[in-house]
């Protein structure tokens, strides 16, 4: 992990010695309000280099979602092992009022995994399942 940018704010870390997420702080200048509906890209002032077969989730914090209706727009969204650039957060107000980061508050969270890499065939047919091909709301129908 490396400190981009001009603002230097805490580096992500586990809040308790058992949370899956590390937070994310934003790195702003000043107070940033986001008014009800839009949408902000944070900048958290932190890159990272992650080793093949893992990702990064950033995902919300859900003491900001309850309190001030604010969410990770693309959640969760993806950070590549090969991205190098600085972590970025999509934040959404979804509350009727406007909505108030401050510096260096913590936004979102970061969560560590490792993932699979499919190798796709095409086939003319799938094999059959009891659920087949229900979908939105099908299951618990049967």
């Amino acid at each position: 992990m490396r400190r981009v940018g001009n603002i230097k704010v805490a580096l992500p870390a586990y809040q308790t010695s058992l949370a899956a997420g590390l937070d994310l702080s934003a790195a702003i200048e000043g107070p940033l309000t986001i008014p009800s509906m839009a949408r902000v890209l944070v900048p958290t002032g932190v890159a990272m280099a992650l080793p093949p077969g893992y990702e990064g989730q950033v995902r919300p914090r859900s003491g900001l979602a309850w309190s001030r209706g604010l969410t990770v727009l693309n959640a969760p969204g993806t950070i590549d092992a090969d991205y190098r650039g600085e972590i970025k957060v999509l934040l959404v107000n979804l509350s009727t009022d406007d909505a108030t980061i401050d510096p260096h508050e913590r936004i979102a969270q970061l969560v560590i995994a490792r993932h699979a890499r499919a190798e796709l065939m095409l086939v003319d047919e799938l094999d059959d399942t009891a659920r087949g091909e229900g979908g939105y709301g099908s299951t618990g129908n049967w």
